[in-house]
């Protein structure tokens, strides 16, 4: 049985919502040089790929501080340090996607979805001027209505609010939503929001395994989900193939419309 007709017996969700590293991509061989790149600037010892993979999840501000830290706890790291770090980082990490992959099924998963008519968003911790360019070079930007990055909103997961804010502007109830994501942030904010999360089990939780955290459905690939399960994938887009012509939209609270105007305007070259 897959993990649609598990979790939505009869049906579908009419809105499924995604977490972008460790979930869509892999991203952290890009995150560990820039990590590295950092820390060599100020004359430190670089951290290694598979460090960096503990530390990421949390946003790069974190990251940064777990970097300098050397460690996943972080609180005695200066103020002043941090900052310095999060510049040359950002600066590292601007054009630097080349080791960047996204995870066998993804696309699959994403092109029957569309199909099907299900709406979907993201929603990550990754800054907002990564996210678009990003998704775009990894030709699945435009299978997404809406794009939330950390600093979109003023919260980040584990608040719930990106997720409250897209079921809103969906006008989807909590039952007709699924989240799916690999970390505890991921489950956590779900869970605050009501909606049934689904986590892989090959993202990133700082190297603990993510059924720790109860989600209801752990799955090995995104593909699970889907019914026929994996023996549909071969039907569906090679991972060479372009994803159909839509527009995503980026939005934020306040004075709704202009944010939408202005997102709109910003992406108007995917039309």
């Amino acid at each position: 049985m897959s993990g649609f007709e598990q979790l939505f017996p009869g049906g579908l969700p009419k809105l499924v919502m995604f977490d972008l590293d460790g979930t869509l991509i892999d991203s952290v061989p890009d995150l560990a040089a820039a990590v590295d790149h950092m820390l060599l600037e100020m004359g430190r010892q670089p951290a290694g790929v598979a460090a960096v993979r503990e530390w990421v999840g949390n946003g790069v501000q974190v990251l940064v501080r777990r970097a300098l830290a050397g460690s996943i706890e972080h609180a005695g790291v200066d103020d002043d340090e941090a900052a310095r770090g999060l510049e040359l980082f950002m600066q590292a990490y601007a054009d630097n996607h080349e080791l960047t992959v996204v995870y066998p099924g993804v696309r699959d998963t994403l092109k029957w979805l569309h199909k099907q008519g299900v709406e979907m968003a993201l929603i990550t911790n990754k800054p907002e001027r990564f996210v678009a360019p990003l998704l775009d070079q990894m030709k699945i930007g435009r299978y997404f209505r809406w794009i939330i990055g950390g600093d979109t909103l003023p919260q980040k997961k584990p608040d719930p609010a990106a997720l409250l804010f897209v079921m809103q502007m969906a006008n989807v109830a909590p039952a007709q939503a699924l989240f799916v994501g690999d970390s505890r942030s991921d489950v956590l904010a779900s869970r605050a929001a009501g909606v049934q999360c689904v986590a892989l089990s090959y993202g990133y939780n700082h190297g603990r395994p993510i059924s720790e955290e109860s989600p209801a459905l752990v799955i090995d690939d995104l593909r699970a989900l889907l019914p026929g399960c994996l023996d549909s994938a071969t039907e569906l887009m090679s991972d060479d193939q372009s994803p159909p012509d839509r527009d995503s939209i980026v939005v934020a609270p306040g004075k709704l419309w202009m944010k939408v105007i202005k997102a709109l305007a910003r992406w108007r070259w995917r039309a």
